[in-house]
């Protein structure tokens, strides 16, 4: 007995990739046999509609959800509540358009035909900006949480939650740059970066051999703590302006 197959495909308003590249998605997807939900924009959903995340999961055996880094997708559903099972992640930042067709054609056995095409939108008015934790990187030092003036997160020894994600101050990703882990990202961050998603690289073996490689290493260490420090200030001044930008909302508003 085949799989029930459905593809989600972010149709994302935070401008990481082109309206064109969007747009040819779509128009491919249309001419597929398989379920498509275009959900505008899968990052709203998490926060806002997890009951139609959830049904989707329930529904489908096998999800392909198109749209930015599988890290960061599959960290945010999750902490979002939504329970979507099993799934995959096309990352539409990095695979051109003719890229996903071939995977879905080749890996998912997704046929030409005419696609069940479903379009729906969010009633959040404001697509949502949002930390997001990499629990398995993670290493509970509070950090974000205090280096965040909104409210967006609640810590202690034992946990770290995004409690108040829409709290979060838009284009600020400044507690994530603090994270020493990279263990916070922000989807909708327009950077193709581990800020964003990415997978952390591998970190860089020392070897105590020699006097040679000592120097080498304490010079790279101090490249380090120099990159370190000019992130460390990055951050500030981003929390700045989201704090100013902030006081002149309120001011507005009285």
């Amino acid at each position: 007995m085949s799989q029930k197959s459905c593809v989600i495909f972010c149709r994302c308003g935070a401008n990481v990739i082109s309206n064109k590249k969007l747009d040819e998605i779509a128009n491919g997807l249309k001419n597929l046999d398989v379920h498509v939900f275009e959900l505008q924009d899968l990052c709203a959903f998490s926060v806002n509609e997890k009951d139609v995340l959830n049904a989707i999961g329930t529904e489908f055996q096998q999800k392909i959800v198109i749209a930015c880094y599988p890290r960061a997708v599959k960290n945010m559903l999750k902490q979002g509540g939504v329970d979507f099972g099993q799934f995959e992640v096309l990352n539409f930042r990095e695979l051109s358009s003719n890229e996903i067709f071939i995977k879905l054609r080749d890996e998912y056995q997704i046929a030409e035909g005419k696609a069940l095409y479903q379009e729906q939108m969010t009633s959040l008015e404001v697509p949502a900006w949002f930390p997001v934790i990499d629990e398995s990187l993670c290493t509970l030092c509070g950090k974000c949480a205090r280096f965040c003036l909104f409210g967006v997160y609640t810590f202690d020894k034992k946990s770290l939650k995004v409690v108040n994600p829409l709290a979060c101050k838009d284009k600020c990703p400044a507690c994530g740059r603090t994270c020493p882990t990279s263990a916070i990202m922000f989807p909708r961050l327009d950077e193709n970066t581990v800020l964003a998603g990415d997978e952390p690289g591998n970190k860089k073996m020392t070897v105590d051999k020699g006097s040679l490689l000592m120097t080498l290493d304490a010079r790279n260490q101090n490249r380090r703590n120099i990159f370190r420090q000019g992130v460390v200030e990055q951050a500030e001044e981003e929390r700045r302006k989201a704090l100013e930008e902030l006081k002149a909302t309120l001011g507005k508003k009285n």
